[in-house]
């Protein structure tokens, strides 16, 4: 007579709680200590940031000072200068709308249905075009508004999409270069990338904002912020070029012989062949690029402009507000949670569609 061995039915979760916290009588211990603590310290947070926090501001400061908990009054009196800046406050409605646009535009890219190039360029050159005719205006009866005024969150979101816009691109192209068959050309574009990457940025947005107007013609040096933006958008290139270069070599030979057999040119193979597969085995470091890039640009106020953590050390700044600079940090870490956060969780459903690493 045949035996049927039956497998074990699956440990359940209790199980598995229970053979990794509480296997035995010390590591018990140890795991009901760390959550006393963990308790502890969550209770804490919740009693100062909700439960004896002060949020209305009709107590001015003294009631926040009086007050055992956190003081969000400051964020509620000045959450203006916070996310707009030095933009004139009869025309803040622009700026609030072009952010608007920024993340429409950019939950549009996020689309499947909107995944080729000729619909993607549309979306972002759109969206790019209103975002500025908003911040500048000078047009459609729009009060005319300098790079010098604009501010907060609107600035950080408009530095980080043109880095981004000029750099990706940037990147491919040197990427491409630097795979060339001619040497002098494949060395020439390696010394620039490694040059550029053993800069801090720091060096490369003061040069290009300071020292660059000395060293060109007054008709080319151009508005201090778009320097800056440029200087970014090579910092971005010089390390996405490396992440690019890194999916090309990770694409079979084979793939790029088989389309030379096929009879396709240079480019074809390029754009639908090598970039294609590339750009799915460098989307993790990818989406990582963006997330530093969109946190760097709090550097720019290193070089004067009022981006959104200048405008927060603004808001609190003043004599009256001077003790809530915890809670505006607080805020505006928010903030940055919730780009970064979002961005992260797009990386990784990209990732899940796509099936990067597996095949």
């Amino acid at each position: 007579m045949e035996m049927v061995v039956v497998a074990p039915p699956a440990p359940g979760r209790l199980e598995n709680l229970k053979r990794r916290f509480f296997a035995t009588p010390l590591q018990a211990l140890l795991s009901l200590i760390s959550l006393a603590i963990m308790a502890f310290i969550v209770w804490k947070l919740l009693d100062w940031a909700v439960f004896s926090a002060v949020f209305t501001t009709s107590g001015g400061p003294e009631a926040c000072q009086a007050a055992a908990g956190a003081c969000w009054s400051v964020i509620a009196a000045r959450w203006r200068i916070i996310l707009f800046g030095l933009y004139p406050f009869e025309e803040q409605w622009r700026s609030a709308l072009a952010c608007v646009a920024v993340v429409v535009m950019t939950a549009l890219s996020c689309i499947p249905a909107f995944w080729t190039g000729r619909r993607i360029a549309l979306v972002w050159g759109a969206g790019t075009t209103l975002y500025y005719l908003l911040m500048k205006g000078g047009v459609l009866g729009l009060l005319y508004v300098g790079e010098e005024a604009w501010g907060g969150l609107a600035l950080t979101l408009f530095i980080f999409i043109t880095t981004c816009l000029i750099g990706f691109p940037l990147a491919i192209c040197l990427a491409l270069l630097r795979r060339s068959e001619l040497p002098w050309i494949s060395r020439t574009t390696g010394i620039v990338i490694d040059g550029v990457r053993s800069l801090p940025l720091i060096s490369i947005l003061f040069t290009f904002a300071i020292v660059l107007p000395f060293a060109l013609p007054q008709w080319l040096v151009g508005d201090k912020l778009y320097r800056v933006i440029f200087g970014s958008a090579l910092f971005f290139s010089a390390y996405q070029a490396e992440i690019v270069r890194g999916g090309m070599q990770g694409v079979p030979a084979g793939q790029e012989e088989a389309a030379m057999a096929l009879g396709m040119s240079y480019w074809q193979r390029i754009g639908r062949i090598l970039l294609p597969q590339a750009m799915r085995n460098a989307l993790p470091a990818t989406i990582n690029q963006f997330v530093i890039s969109f946190k760097e640009t709090s550097l720019v106020v290193i070089v004067g402009f009022f981006e959104i953590l200048a405008s927060g050390n603004a808001a609190y700044g003043t004599g009256e507000w001077r003790f809530a600079y915890v809670e505006v940090y607080a805020f505006i870490a928010f903030i940055y949670f919730v780009f970064v956060f979002s961005l992260s969780r797009y990386g990784a459903f990209l990732e899940r569609r796509m099936a990067v690493g597996e095949r």
